[in-house]
């Protein structure tokens, strides 16, 4: 290969601002040289360390905008610790099929079982697979509809969340929320009910979300349209955090809350008379 032919190799890099190619073009040119490559193999290893750079890149700054950090991931779950978890449900899960079908999948579960682990690691493999994501506790995502309803920006918030084709809420349940709250938490899920995919994970069970809203009627309308298209994975065990500490805890504090599904919708009208024996 001439120099003058390297030469204008090295200015296209630079021109393409391929810097990744740019750093390994000496070590690629001397093993052409040497016979180890051919010259077609050459230039798919030039382009194999751009691209990888730049997908490594990417990814990166995807995982930042979308608050997945620090990165969690399913290879490092530990599934042993958690036996009432189905390694397959969570790995077909892993497919993201339920984002393109925009589906909401919800994590149940005592504190410390992995449910926040988890919901990352779909929002990591998510991002991975080039889907816009966005993580949020939902006491951050209540405190900025909140925010921008008084600067008179609700709309365009509203908007923002719903654009990710992933949307994860976590910690459901932990902090109390007002009925002011909840309504707009609402109108957030019914912009996306039916047209982008969730994950929710949460430490009460459905029977207690009139509780954890602060509002019966808002807590119904919730559940309608997030159990419509859902997968429920429910969690159950210790805390995967304190299992160094367990010992430690006392046993009504160790004990297990239930996670239990929403109790059947009460029938409407008068109830049915009874007789009494007089009869």
């Amino acid at each position: 290969m001439t120099v003058s032919a390297t030469t204008r190799i090295r200015e296209s890099l630079i021109g393409l601002r391929m810097t990744r190619a740019m750093e390994v073009l000496d070590h690629t040119l001397q093993r052409l040289e040497k016979g180890e490559i051919s010259a077609l193999e050459a230039v798919d290893d030039l382009l194999n360390e751009e691209y990888s750079s730049r997908e490594g890149r990417r990814v990166g700054v995807a995982l930042t905008t979308a608050r997945l950090t620090p990165v969690k991931t399913l290879e490092s779950f530990d599934f042993s610790f958690q036996p009432s978890l189905d390694r397959n449900r969570i790995m077909a899960l892993a497919q993201l099929e339920f984002i393109n079908r925009s589906e909401v999948v919800h994590f149940l579960g005592p504190p410390g079982t992995g449910k926040s682990h988890l919901a990352t690691a779909l929002g990591v493999a998510a991002v991975k697979a080039g889907k816009s994501v966005y993580r949020a506790t939902l006491a951050e995502l209540i405190d900025a509809l909140v925010k921008a309803e008084r600067e008179g920006r609700l709309a365009e918030k509203i908007r923002f969340y719903a654009r990710a084709a992933l949307l994860i809420v976590d910690e459901i349940g932990y902090l109390p929320i007002s009925s002011g709250g909840a309504n707009l938490f609402f109108q957030l899920v019914n912009a996306r009910y039916e047209k982008g995919a969730m994950i929710l994970t949460s430490n009460r069970g459905f029977a207690e979300w009139a509780d954890v809203f602060g509002d019966p009627v808002v807590a119904t309308a919730l559940l309608d349209r997030l159990l419509h298209h859902a997968v429920v994975v429910q969690i159950e065990g210790a805390s995967y955090r304190l299992r160094s500490h367990a010992d430690l805890i006392p046993e009504h504090v160790r004990a297990n809350a239930p996670i239990s599904p929403p109790p059947p919708p009460k029938k409407r009208g008068r109830p049915a008379k009874t007789r009494s024996n007089d009869e």
